[in-house]
C-alpha cells in the first residue's frame, strides 16, 4: 500500500531556539547547582540582561505577561470602581488584569495610520473620563503606537501609562525601545513570540521601588519574618529559575529573530502587495518594528477566510485579526470611544504565517497558494 507523506505543518509563529544551545547552557547550570526553583542566577541575570537590553532601570521576571500587566496596574494603584483606559484591538489578556482588580476597563478605538491606539480617540475618552486611573497602550503585532502624542496626553492628564510590549520585544520608535516610554512596560515570553521562554513575561520600569514592590507581590507578599506573615494580598508570579535560562539563552539571538521577521515582511510585500484589494500592515517614519506577524488587509473580491481556508488545506496556519475587546461577549458591556477602525481591521484582517523556521520554499509555497485566489 503507498503511503503518502503528509506535509509538515507551517506555523503562524512558534518557538524557536538557537542554532548555539544558549538555552541549554543555562538550563544545564540551574540543573547541576539544583537551582530549578523559583529565583537563582538565572532569574537574576535574565532581569538584568533584559534591563540592558531594552534600557530600563529594573525588571522583575514573572511567570506570564499577564501577571505583568496585573502587577503593573496594581503598582500604579489601580482598584475597586477606578478606570482604565485599553485598546479594543487587543488579545484579551490586555484587558483581563483590568478585571483581576475590579476595576473598570473602557476601550478605545484604533486609527489606519498605526493599527493601535487612536490619539484621538484617546483624547475625546480623557476629556469624558477625566477621572481615569491608568492607560494600557498596546504595540500590536510589533508596529509601534504613536507614542509622542499618547504620552503627551498622559502626561497633560497626570495618568499613569502602561505600555503592552508582549508583541513588540525589539521595535524601536524613534530609536527608542518599546515598552520604555510609560511609567511601566511589560513584555511576554509565551510560545509564539519573538522570542520565548515556553511562558513568562517581565515587568520593566525605571521605578526601582515599584519594581521591588511589585517582587514582593510575586512571591506572596511574605513579610521579613522568621515565621511566615503576610500583611498584604501576594501572588504566585515569579519565574522559575529554569525558565529564565531559556529566555537568557533566547535574548542572545534576539536581532537575528528580528532580522528574519523583517525578511518575511519585505517577502509577503514585494509578492503579495501589489494585488487588487491588498494592503499591508502600516509603516511609518519614526516606527521600526520587529513584525512580530506580517498582518494585511483584503477590500476585494478575495476574503480572508477564502485564505485560512486555502493555506489551512494545505497545512499552513494563519489567523484573522484581534476580535475588538468591545465585540467579544464578556466585554460587550463595557463603554467604547471611537468610530469602526478595529471592526474593519478585524473583519478584513490577515495574519500571515511568520515563522523564523520558515525557508524561502516555504515562503515562496504560501505566496503561490495566496496568489492562486486572484
Amino acid at each position: 500500500m503507498e503511503i503518502t507523506k503528509v506535509n509538515e505543518r507551517i506555523f503562524l509563529s512558534s518557538p524557536h531556539m538557537s542554532d548555539e544551545g544558549y538555552e541549554m547552557e543555562y538550563v544545564k547550570e540551574a540543573f547541576d547547582t539544583n537551582w530549578i526553583a523559583p529565583l537563582g542566577e538565572n532569574v537574576n541575570g535574565f532581569e538584568r540582561e533584559l534591563s540592558e537590553k531594552v534600557g530600563s532601570k529594573a525588571a522583575a521576571a514573572l511567570t506570564s505577561g499577564t501577571a505583568a500587566i496585573h502587577l503593573a496596574l496594581r503598582a500604579a494603584g489601580v482598584g475597586e470602581g477606578d478606570i482604565v483606559f485599553c485598546p479594543t484591538l487587543t488579545f484579551s489578556a490586555t484587558a483581563n488584569p483590568i478585571i483581576y482588580q475590579n476595576a473598570v476597563p473602557v476601550f478605545i478605538d484604533s486609527n489606519y495610520e498605526t493599527w493601535n491606539m487612536c490619539p484621538e480617540a484617546l483624547e475625546e475618552a480623557l476629556q469624558k473620563y477625566p477621572e481615569v486611573k491608568a492607560v494600557i497602550v498596546v504595540h500590536l503585532y510589533g508596529l509601534s503606537a504613536d507614542m509622542d502624542r499618547i504620552v503627551d496626553l498622559c502626561k497633560k492628564h497626570n495618568v499613569v501609562l502602561i505600555e503592552d510590549a508582549a508583541e513588540s520585544l525589539g521595535t524601536y520608535y524613534k530609536g527608542k525601545h518599546t515598552g520604555t516610554f510609560g511609567d511601566y512596560g511589560i513584555f511576554s515570553f509565551n510560545g509564539n513570540k519573538i522570542i520565548t521562554t515556553s511562558g513568562g513575561g517581565m515587568l520593566v520600569s525605571d521605578n526601582e521601588e515599584r519594581i521591588a514592590k511589585a517582587k514582593f507581590w510575586a512571591t506572596q507578599s511574605r513579610d521579613q519574618a522568621r515565621h511566615y506573615q503576610h500583611s498584604e494580598l501576594g501572588f504566585n508570579y515569579r519565574m522559575s529559575n529554569v525558565v529564565a535560562g531559556i529566555g537568557r539563552g533566547q535574548l542572545k539571538v534576539l536581532d537575528q529573530r528580528v532580522e528574519k521577521k523583517n525578511y518575511i515582511y519585505e517577502f509577503y510585500k514585494r509578492e503579495l502587495g501589489e494585488l487588487e484589494g491588498v494592503q499591508f500592515m502600516p509603516s511609518n517614519e519614526w516606527d521600526a518594528p520587529n513584525y512580530w506577524l506580517s498582518s494585511m488587509t483584503l477590500t476585494g473580491k478575495v476574503r480572508p477566510i477564502d485564505i485560512f481556508e486555502a493555506l489551512e488545506a494545505e497545512n499552513i496556519e494563519s489567523r484573522p485579526v484581534w476580535k475588538p475587546m468591545h465585540m467579544q461577549p464578556f466585554f460587550e458591556k463595557y463603554e467604547f470611544v471611537g468610530t469602526d477602525v478595529s471592526e474593519k481591521l478585524f473583519e478584513n484582517g490577515v495574519c500571515l504565517p511568520s515563522d523564523t523556521k520558515m525557508t524561502d520554499a516555504d515562503l515562496a509555497k504560501i505566496v503561490e497558494i495566496i496568489k492562486g485566489l486572484w
